[in-house]
């Protein structure tokens, strides 16, 4: 329990006292005007009560991403608080902050076209086609999952089911940002916190023991290290939770949003934080509800013991009849959110493209219809394969990214390292993953460890004695 309660601490302290030298890092200028007053075109550019956009962009970013990356992430023990806590602060946190205030400050912009701005024309056209491809793919499969869990306790065929998804996904990805996200996410976001919220009281006053952070713990506890070693894979595991390249790409809708550059630490580092405290609470619970690492792990061992059984079996026990409610929320109205707003994105990265301007509902349909098309096309398509790549292309997204804020701290003149260390060490976990994994190119683990540090090291050599221009 003192591991657990000392994390949470951290993340808060890391909230005011590191999201205030970040902030002072951006040099915000409260007398600015932000996108959402010089663009306001009552579609994307709304702006939007400080309250809202917090949750909106909490949902946005998190959804089942804290839930389940938390749990499996659980699997190799207590070490998978440390990555929570200080990727969450040092990384997660500055990506999200940064992605969402340099797109205020070039007008609103998708993160592909911040990306070109600093990493080159090539890194734009890369980063269009590479953003494009990973959020149709979540935007799909957050309509078959959700679909599918509906049909187990409904009865209804999935393909019904796909369509009223899809449907909705229509309506959010279309219409007035105020008009159906502004009023929905408010109260799932808040509904999230609040099952959070109440695991965490689950946690200090029931009879639960959550494994402490010792020497003896600080080891790979996963039933199978050998096949899962903690670099990269939980790395990979647990991204939502500590750092999410998807996250890059939601920031931006909210960007269009706020009012004043004040508000950036609360939304986007503010919203992070909350997502790591989120993960951190789903993490030390799955460990501790079963007893603890080694019963977690023979209990996701089971057929059809997944993460959306974990949650339902958690929270019916822990919270009771709310508890099922929020758990049949949290495994099904969380992706839908997360989908809506990645096929929401995916227009709004097209149009920024090709500078087409969606203030008429004709302009956007003529965006809005062919990505459905495909995405319901993909939908017959078995994803057991392609998903296991998105893992690594979620965090793949998170380093370019970082990358992107690191040469503009450099060209703003200022100390880059808190930013070019956690670039650097990204750099080193996706080489490593793609080298090692078996979806990858399946090689010697300390030949693709030393590769990726060769690597991050090469990058950040270059990256330190090149010059920049304004």
């Amino acid at each position: 329990m003192i591991t657990f309660l000392v994390s949470i601490a951290i993340l808060v302290l890391g909230y005011f006292i590191y999201g205030n030298y970040i902030e002072k890092k951006f040099a915000i200028d409260v007398n600015r005007k932000t996108p959402a007053i010089t663009k306001q075109d009552g579609v994307d550019y709304v702006p939007l009560p400080l309250g809202k956009i917090f949750l909106i962009q909490f949902l946005n970013i998190a959804g089942l991403g804290p839930i389940f990356g938390a749990i499996a992430g659980a699997l190799w023990g207590p070490v998978a608080f440390l990555w929570i806590v200080f990727g969450s602060i040092f990384a997660g946190a500055v990506h999200d902050y940064f992605s969402g205030m340099l797109s205020i400050r070039h007008g609103g912009d998708s993160i592909p076209e911040i990306v070109g701005e600093y990493l080159g024309i090539g890194a734009k056209y890369f980063m269009r086609v590479f953003s494009v491809v990973l959020l149709v793919l979540v935007g799909v499969v957050f309509v078959k999952g959700p679909a599918t869990i509906l049909h187990e306790l409904t009865g209804t065929s999935v393909p019904i089911l796909i369509a009223i998804i899809f449907g909705y996904y229509i309506l959010a990805t279309m219409i007035p940002i105020d008009k159906l996200i502004g009023k929905v996410y408010p109260l799932f976001g808040a509904s999230l916190l609040v099952m959070a919220i109440g695991l965490f009281f689950a946690l200090l006053f029931q009879d639960y023991t959550i494994p402490e952070l010792t020497i003896d713990n600080l080891q790979n506890l996963h039933s199978t290290p050998d096949e899962n070693p903690v670099f990269p894979l939980l790395f990979i595991t647990i991204a939502c939770g500590a750092i999410s390249g998807f996250h890059s790409t939601q920031s931006p809708l909210m960007a269009r949003c706020i009012s004043n550059e004040k508000q950036g630490k609360k939304v986007f580092f503010g919203a992070m934080i909350t997502e790591g405290i989120v993960a951190l609470i789903w993490a030390a619970i799955a460990m501790a509800f079963f007893g603890g690492v080694r019963e977690l792990g023979e209990t996701m061992a089971q057929e059809g013991h997944n993460a959306a059984w974990v949650v339902n079996i958690i929270c019916n026990t822990t919270l009771g009849k709310i508890g099922g409610v929020l758990a049949i929320f949290g495994v099904v109205a969380a992706p839908i959110t997360s989908g809506d707003t990645a096929f929401r994105s995916t227009r709004l990265i097209i149009a920024d493209a090709f500078d087409f301007d969606q203030g008429k509902l004709l302009k956007r349909l003529l965006i809005t219809i062919p990505i459905f098309v495909i995405a319901f096309a993909l939908t017959k398509i078995d994803f057991a394969i392609i998903w296991r790549y998105f893992g690594w292309s979620n965090q793949m997204l998170a380093t370019i990214v970082l990358w992107t804020i690191a040469v503009y701290v450099k060209i703003q003149g200022k100390k880059y390292w808190f930013i070019l260390i956690p670039a650097a060490f990204m750099t080193i976990v996706v080489t490593t993953y793609i080298l090692v994994a078996p979806e990858g190119f399946s090689l010697d683990y300390m030949l693709s460890l030393i590769t990726g540090i060769v690597v991050a090291v090469a990058l950040s050599i270059w990256f330190v004695v090149s010059k920049t221009h304004q």
